[in-house]
Formats: structure tokens, sequence, C-alpha cells
């Protein structure tokens, strides 16, 4: 069980009889400030010299940080010492939470109190009542820092890195949760409610969905219902952990406006088709196209492909895209086999098959490898003429995963079952799981669907990449 913070010996030291407070000076300002920072409380307790430190630790500290950036204003020290407190106070609300029994919590709350005096200060003066009076910034956050540490508030992304770090989802999709929550605060503050979970109402979160188009003018419908989607999602995980009581955005979207027909993005027709096929695309574009073609699979998990991912019993191992719950199995189509042995020749089996899109090189880069790629394609497909805009649409109906959609559909044509190309695919599919199986007759219902799908005829005297 842990000392009474009435115990506590931090940042203290008995000089003689009584106590006083000492503060290690940054080796790089040794020169300005000596080594240490002292300073005498006049008491033989250390009870009391626990409850008179915390405002000489806070002056010498500022000392400290006035030396190291003498151009440091009042207000953006201020600011950096609330941060400080708010941190202090979200630890402290784990530990009262997690407090076993009374004496552990009134161990706690005794902290919480003692570091809330510190906070507020010594009085300044008394009003006209004798009640003492305290500076009224210092005197705001000691009153935040006490509402957060015993838990009766709780800001809206206290558990948000909790939630990023144990959400097994791409880097993208958690910049779209990042993104989620600075809206998410930056309307609090423009509409002056309390940036606390306690706040967020239904009624707020039905505020906040009616009034964020007019937050981001630039961004859609279904961008904007992509951040609420993952606001949903991490109070979901709130409520799992019963930090709040319900999920207030659930069910919330904003209004999307309907799509006719022709303005959906759809397959490559089969002359599209023969005009990227016989465009004269670079040896590498060819071969991805042809390996897009026919096995309808997403864009970064081809050029993911290694050469142990092109396996010798004549079947592709792709890499989870979307919510798939683990690497997918998908057959090798025979017009395939001639382009895989070619990129697989003399290679080792963590090679890649397109090292002609190496990996991003930044570590902290939110794009997928497939990023250039998809670049060079788009380029690559408008100088064949396979393009189709629709006014008020930034993308255009056709783009690689156009070769997706014409896999389908051509598989439909083909007689074979929804739920096999599904199981193709990757779609989300009832029953039992394909990805578990090397082998069995599951296996042979993709291959023939697989060899189902054929290239529209092309003239004998084309390039076809070799």
């Amino acid at each position: 069980m842990p000392l009474p913070s009435s115990s506590d010996r931090k940042y203290l030291e008995i000089h003689g009889s009584q106590w006083r407070v000492v503060i290690n000076v940054p080796k790089r300002l040794h020169s300005k400030l000596g080594t240490k920072l002292k300073r005498p409380l006049g008491t033989d307790s250390l009870r009391n010299a626990n409850r008179l430190k915390w405002d000489v630790i806070a002056e010498l500290k500022a000392n400290i940080a006035q030396a190291e950036n003498p151009s440091l204003s009042m207000e953006t020290a201020r600011k950096q010492a609330r941060e400080k407190a708010m941190l202090e106070a979200a630890l402290l609300a784990d530990r009262r939470k997690a407090a076993f029994d009374v004496e552990e919590r009134d161990q706690v709350d005794e902290e919480i109190s003692i570091i809330a005096e510190k906070l507020a200060g010594r009085p300044k003066d008394f009003d006209e009542f004798g009640n003492e009076t305290y500076d009224p910034h210092r005197l705001t956050t000691a009153t935040e820092f006490v509402h957060l540490a015993r838990g009766d508030r709780t800001p809206i992304d206290q558990h948000h890195q909790r939630f990023l770090d144990t959400s097994h989802v791409k880097p993208r999709t958690q910049a779209d949760d990042k993104r989620a929550m600075r809206l998410l605060k930056e309307w609090c503050k423009n509409k002056g409610i309390a940036p606390y979970l306690q706040a967020i109402t239904k009624k707020e979160a039905v505020r906040f969905c009616d009034e964020l188009p007019t937050m981001t003018d630039h961004l859609t419908p279904v961008t904007l219902n992509k951040y609420v989607s993952r606001l949903s999602v991490y109070w979901t995980w709130l409520e799992n952990r019963h930090e709040v009581e319900t999920n207030v955005w659930k069910g919330r979207r904003l209004k999307e406006p309907q799509q006719t027909t022709d303005q959906k993005e759809r397959p490559f027709s089969d002359d599209e088709m023969k005009a990227l096929l016989l465009g004269g695309a670079e040896p590498h574009m060819h071969d991805l196209m042809r390996i897009a073609a026919l096995t309808g699979a997403r864009l970064d998990a081809i050029v993911c492909l290694k050469v142990k991912d092109c396996r010798d019993d004549g079947v592709f191992v792709f890499k989870p895209q979307k919510k798939e719950p683990g690497p997918r199995l998908c057959p090798i189509h025979s017009e395939l086999n001639e382009i895989i042995e070619r990129r697989k020749k003399d290679k080792k089996p963590e090679d890649d098959i397109f090292p002609e899109w190496p990996g991003v090189r930044k570590s902290d880069s939110l794009r997928e490898r497939s990023f250039k790629t998809s670049n060079e394609f788009t380029d690559y497909r408008r100088l064949c003429k396979v393009d189709e805009k629709r006014e008020g649409k930034r993308r255009g109906l056709v783009n690689f995963h156009s070769f997706r959609r014409w896999f389908i559909t051509k598989a439909e044509q083909a007689g074979q079952p929804e739920s096999t190309i599904a199981v193709v695919v990757g779609h989300k599919r009832q029953g039992m799981t394909f990805g578990v199986y090397s082998g069995g007759p599951l296996l042979e219902q993709a291959r023939l669907c697989i060899e189902a799908v054929v290239l529209p005829k092309l003239d004998d005297t084309v390039a076809v990449g070799l």
C-alpha cells in the first residue's frame, strides 16, 4: 500500500531542523542558475511542508522556464501549467477509479486536495464577508483539476489515445479518428460547450451533425459521415468500458445526395479494357492491370505482394484489406502464370513482386504503398482516353477499382454463384470462411470462378509486357 501523500518527501529535504524545497536545475542552465534551486518553508512538520511546498515548487519551476526561454509570456506559462495539471488529474482519476477500498481512495483524495491547494496558491486577500480570495486563473485551474481528478468531468479526448493504441486499423483511418476529434473539440469551443464526455448528450450530437457542414465547406457528406462514424466507434469503445452511459452517435448520419445510375462509379467496358491493355503500358503496369483484371483484387493488395505470397500451388496470399480478419487466398488465373513465374525468377521469398513501386520512405506517412501506383495508373488511363467525369464529383466514374468491378461483372455473367464471387474478392460472406483453407472443394470452386473470367480478345500482334 502506498504511503499517504503527507509523508511524501518529493522536492523536500531537511535542513537543520526544518524542511526546504529543492529543485534540480537542467544541466544546460547550470551556468545561469546553479545546479539546484532551494527555498526554506519555515516548518519542521513534514505534513505542513507537503502542503506548503507546491507554491514554492511552481515559483521555482517558473524561474527555470523563464531562464530557459526569456520570451515566455505569462499566458503561455499559465497554459503549460494548466496542461500539466490536467494530465496529472487524468492519472489520478485512473488511480481513484482503480482503488480497491475506501482507504486507498481516501489517500488519492487527499493527494488531490493537496495538489489543488498548490494550484490555487495562497489566498491573495479577503472579500467583504471575510472569505479568502484567490488568483482567478489559478483558482479556475484548481477547480477544473479537482473535477477531473475525482471523475466528475472527463475531457472528450482523455481516453482517445488509448483507444487509438488498441485500434487495429490503418494509419489513414487513425488520421480520420484524430480529425474527427479535432472537429468535435473545435465545435465545442465555438459553441461554448464544455468539452467533457458528460456534456455530449444525444441532443448535442444531433447539433454537431447539423452544423458540421458549415465548419468544413470543402468536404462532402460522405467524408463527414466518415468522421461521425469514427466518433461512434470511439463512443462504443467508451461505453464498453463504462466511461459513458450510451453511444450518443449511434444512428447519426448526414444526408447524402441520392446518386442516379449514371453518377455511380462503374466497371470498365470491354472497349475500355482493350484500350488499356493495348495502350503501350510499361511492362510493370501491364502486368499489374492483368493481375487486377483476373483476380478482382484491390490495388494495394497487389502492389504489396511478395514472392512468398505467390505460392507454388497456384494461390495468391493477399494481405488483409478493409475489414478482412486475415490474409486472403485467391487462386492464380492460368493466364497469369507466365507473369508470376517471370516476376518470381531469381528472387528470395521476401522480395517484392513489384519492386518498381517501393514502399513510402517516411515512417510516419499515412499513404499506402500503392499511392504512387494509383497516380501513375491515372495518368496512363487518361493517356488512353479512358475517363468519365460528372459535374460536381471529384472522382471520375472509372478508376483502378473498375478492374475489380469488371471482374465481378464478368464472373456473374459467366454464371458463377454470388457467394463464390464474394469469397474470391474478399467481400463479407455468411458461413464458412474460405481463408482458413488451402485446399478442398471451396478452393476448387474459387478456381473455377477465377478461370470463368476471360480478358477481351486482343490483336495477336500487340505487345503484352514481356
